[in-house]
Formats: structure tokens, C-alpha cells, sequence
């Protein structure tokens, strides 16, 4: 019994670091580029073969003129706008975390494959998205499949920063770690994707109704939010800062009083 407790203990200290061993960053950001890449053409090709009118059609039904039966398929043309948006800040997001990454590991790269694997499904939420015009019965299920597919592709970004933060002397720069520079702006970047399609893949299900307008104002929100996730982070750390100082202070301030008083007074 002792033996099979000591080749267990073994066998999980040679999993884990087995999960700690040092990948190649280089080939994990030019995997991942070729990813985002890929997934950005798919969404152009969708438009090109299901969203362009036929030239007789144009003839017949519009009198020639190419503008307004572009105009026809103005929802689609949004909706594919919406989901390159979403793949750009994903991309910015993922390049934001790999340049303070110094060495990535086993375990990173795995995770960062899983958010890849969802990456690859944002084109399917383009086209779940782009029926809205069509007042699909499904708008319901369309939302919150894509709000699920793009939660788990920002979560998993997240994980690989907070796997990165458990061996932060190894793995991140300085400005990255706990209590750095950047340190709060990356936490924010990071968990903004995930909070704000978990927040409305809820607000779906109980505002059925509203559910369209939640999933078109969650793609104008974010990319503005990220425009102004820097300003809003520094505001937050001065506040959270200055209230720190002012409870600092008083305890100071207390402190001086007991000093001052005499023995008696400080009984009573």
C-alpha cells in the first residue's frame, strides 16, 4: 500500500510538470495567428457566396441599381461587421497577453488551443446571426449560442493569463505580475469578453423580448469599452487608492488620540 501511495505521488508530480514544461512561444502565436486569420477569411467568403445579388436580379427587381440591392442585405452586411469586430479584439487580446508572456508552458498552450477551437465557431455565429433579418423563430437559441461560443473563447484566454500568474517569476514580465503596471488594465481586458456575453446570454433568457437589441448593443458596447477600459481602470485604482489612504489616516489619526490620552481616560 505504501508503494502504490509513493508511485502515485510520483506519477502526479511527473503529470504536472510535465503541464509546467516550456513550449515554444514563437510557435504558439504564429499557430494562433494563422487561426485568426483563417476564421477572418471564412467570414468574407460567407458574404461573398450567400450575400451578393444576381446581376438579373439586380435588373428586374431594382431597376439596375446596385445601391439598394446592396441595401437588401445591409443586416447581413452588419452582422459580419459585428463578428470580424469580435474577432479583432479577440485578436488584439490574445496578442496583448503573449507580448508580456515570456515563456509559455504545456499547459498554456493547451488552453490556448481550446480557446482557439472556439475561435474557429465564431463564423458559425455569423451565420446564426446574420437570419435576424429574416425574423428567424430561433433568434432566441442564434443569441445565445453565440454568446456561448464567445464566452468560452475569452475564458479560456483568461485562464492562460491566470495560468501564467501562478508562475509569474518564470512566465510573465515584470509589468504584468501582481501589483505591476498593467497588471489591473490586463485583468480588465482580459475578463471583459466573458462578463459582458455571460451577462447577456442571461439577460436573454429572462428579456426574451429584448433579446436582439441586448445582442446588437453588447457588440457596439465592447468595442467602446475597450477604448475606454484604460481611463476607467486608472480612475478605479486612483479611487480605490485615495479611500485607502483616507481609512489609513483615520487609523493614524485614532492612533495619535489613544497616545495622547492619559491612562484613566483611555479605561473609561
Amino acid at each position: 500500500g505504501q508503494r502504490d501511495e509513493e508511485e502515485a505521488h510520483h506519477s502526479l508530480e511527473t503529470f504536472t510538470f510535465y503541464l509546467s514544461e516550456p513550449l515554444s512561444k514563437e510557435r504558439v502565436e504564429a499557430f494562433s495567428d494563422g487561426v485568426y486569420a483563417i476564421v477572418a477569411t471564412l467570414l468574407i467568403l460567407d458574404i461573398c457566396e450567400d450575400n451578393v445579388p444576381d446581376p438579373t436580379e439586380v435588373e428586374e427587381k431594382f431597376h439596375g441599381s446596385l445601391l439598394e440591392a446592396l441595401s437588401e442585405y445591409g443586416p447581413n452586411y452588419l452582422a459580419y461587421f459585428g463578428s470580424f469586430v469580435t474577432i479583432g479584439l479577440l485578436w488584439f487580446v490574445h496578442h496583448s497577453l503573449f507580448l508580456y508572456v515570456t515563456k509559455a508552458t504545456r499547459l498554456m498552450g493547451l488552453l490556448n488551443i481550446l480557446s482557439l477551437a472556439f475561435i474557429g465557431g465564431l463564423p458559425l455565429a455569423y451565420q446564426l446571426t446574420s437570419e435576424f433579418a429574416e425574423k428567424s423563430h430561433n433568434e432566441i437559441e442564434a443569441i445565445q449560442v453565440s454568446c456561448v461560443i464567445t464566452f468560452f473563447a475569452s475564458i479560456f484566454q483568461f485562464a492562460i493569463w491566470t495560468t501564467a500568474l501562478l508562475h509569474e517569476k518564470e512566465t510573465l514580465h515584470p509589468f504584468a505580475r501582481y501589483g505591476g503596471k498593467e497588471h489591473a488594465f490586463m485583468f480588465a481586458k482580459l475578463a471583459l469578453y466573458p462578463c459582458v456575453s455571460l451577462g447577456a446570454f442571461f439577460l436573454t433568457c429572462l428579456l426574451s423580448e429584448f433579446s436582439t437589441a441586448i445582442f446588437h448593443l453588447m457588440q457596439i458596447v465592447i468595442p467602446f469599452a475597450f477604448l475606454a477600459l484604460r481611463i476607467f481602470v486608472r480612475i478605479s485604482l486612483t479611487v480605490i487608492k485615495s479611500v485607502m489612504s483616507l481609512s489609513r489616516r483615520k487609523v493614524v489619526l485614532l492612533e495619535e488620540e489613544e497616545a495622547c490620552l492619559s491612562p484613566t481616560e483611555t479605561l473609561s
